[in-house]
């Protein structure tokens, strides 16, 4: 008979499967002629032969406690008719407990095959917890993961070391990072998480975290050692060749920030994937270029957006924290970021847009409140000079500065040399149909297909990504603006 349990244990046609527990005791309760029922060590059945009453098990129920408990290792006894054999496995309390019922009595040899067959369903359910018990660990650690890079989102390396509890990632004892974000197929992102992962849920000196917007980005945060700017590690190289290797790949490459500006890197990181994507290598890095909000004139600057943003001054943190994603990300993506529903996110930039007059579906109006909130985030005048008592310019003349107007032509200068500027009227078009290709197509008489096909040419002139919502298109919407006002 061991030989047949050895065969019930084998997979069949080659199959990587788990054995069944319920086709074990199904085997053996043909082969004894009798019911079989194992009871776990929490005193539950999880599997049994159908004929076993249980009011026979619940008869048993001291019984069972006994040799659950180590009080007894085995006990015959007759219950309504049946030869109730009950035997205690393996030795740690609480112990798993084997029921053998029948109508006649069982032999020795037969008792001896359902211990083992009993020994080996606890085997299989112990091996069960412990796969259960890792997926769990790696779910935690993949929420532990994202914790970190949205509080260094958030510019708070401090609040990401305290997070981890003391089992601090290597990547916040450096100084600065850049930004790996890798385009792949979402199916593959779990995989590359755990091909990667060490011991500690990290991955060595980097950090892999699946994006909780856009199923197709796997963000890899690395730090960059002090000597040449160079990323540390292999795992840089490691997903340059995922990308050399797959076509279906792209890699957007941010530029080296201190960790604090991990929100900026993801944003250089979106750009130059966006570039990356129309580039045979399908790898791009992102340049720099200074923002819009650091070179307006700061007091000037500072006094128009305090001016600006003063009817959501007193706006709950969340409605606020709300508004700042929704600029950068859709609205369900915001939702899923949050774990709140659509209609929530919705509901809150509602409020924000009557306090402020502003139609937030429009991408003018939007340019504006990121701009606004761009400044008020940078440090004020000279340190620590206040900007409350300046009057309040106009967003026109701010716009209308030599180093705005400057900034514009740098940044639209790609769209300009060698071309019949049809790419250049498609975006403002564009921006004009609040980027509806459909309706752009419309107002240009061009086919849709050719407005997609001028956006993907802008977003690799420009380096700037323009097909999902962020700061590439508000920076267009500004460029546009200025440039059409200057001289």
């Amino acid at each position: 008979m061991l030989d047949e349990l050895l065969r019930q244990m084998r997979p069949r046609g080659g199959q990587d499967v788990s054995l069944d527990p319920q086709g074990l005791i199904d085997w053996l309760g043909r082969q004894l002629g009798a019911e079989i029922a194992p009871v776990d060590r929490a005193g539950e059945v999880e599997v049994a032969t159908a004929r076993l009453a249980t009011d026979v098990l619940s008869g048993l129920q001291p019984v069972l406690t006994q040799l659950s408990n180590g009080q007894l290792a085995a006990v015959a006894s007759q219950r309504d008719g049946f030869h109730v054999w009950c035997e205690a496995l393996g030795r740690h309390v609480p112990r798993p407990v084997l029921v053998v019922g029948s109508l006649l009595p069982v032999k020795r040899e037969a008792l001896a095959l359902a211990s083992h067959v009993g020994a080996l369903i606890d085997v299989l359910r112990q091996a069960r917890q412990a796969d259960n018990l890792a997926l769990r660990y790696q779910q935690v650690a993949s929420r532990l993961r994202l914790a970190v890079f949205m509080a260094l989102m958030a510019g708070e390396p401090t609040l990401a070391r305290r997070m981890t509890a003391g089992a601090l990632p290597p990547l916040l004892d450096a100084e600065r990072l850049r930004i790996h974000l890798l385009r792949c197929p979402p199916a593959d992102r779990g995989r590359l998480i755990a091909a990667y992962e060490d011991a500690s849920g990290y991955h060595g000196r980097g950090l892999m975290v699946r994006c909780p917007v856009y199923d197709h980005h796997l963000i890899c945060l690395l730090p960059v050692e002090h000597d040449n700017d160079n990323v540390g590690g292999d795992l840089a190289a490691t997903l340059r060749a995922l990308v050399r290797d797959d076509p279906r790949y792209a890699l957007g490459i941010g530029a080296s920030v201190p960790l604090p500006a991990t929100a900026r890197a993801y944003d250089q990181a979106r750009h130059a994937l966006a570039v990356a994507r129309h580039t045979p290598e399908r790898i791009a890095h992102y340049h720099d270029q200074p923002p819009l909000a650091a070179l307006l004139p700061r007091q000037q600057a500072l006094a128009w957006a305090q001016a600006f943003l003063e009817p959501i001054s007193t706006a709950p943190r969340l409605t606020l924290d709300i508004t700042s994603l929704a600029l950068n990300f859709p609205r369900a993506g915001v939702a899923r970021l949050l774990d709140i529903s659509r209609n929530t996110v919705t509901t809150h930039l509602r409020r924000v847009q009557d306090a402020l007059g502003l139609n937030l579906q429009d991408p003018r109006s939007r340019a504006e409140l990121a701009l606004a909130l761009a400044v008020n985030d940078l440090p004020p005048p000279d340190g620590n000079a206040a900007a409350e008592h300046a009057p309040a310019p106009s967003v026109d003349s701010l716009l209308s500065t030599e180093a705005a107007i400057t900034w514009a032509h740098a940044f639209l200068q790609p769209l300009q040399p060698g071309t019949d500027r049809a790419v250049h009227r498609t975006l403002q078009a564009w921006i004009q149909a609040d980027t509806d290709a459909q309706r752009t197509a419309h107002n240009l008489g061009i086919s849709r297909t050719t407005v997609r096909a001028h956006l993907r040419a802008a977003e690799r002139l420009l380096k700037r990504s323009l097909q999902t919502p962020g700061p590439g298109i508000h920076e267009v919407v500004h460029a546009l603006r200025i440039a059409d006002r200057a001289p």
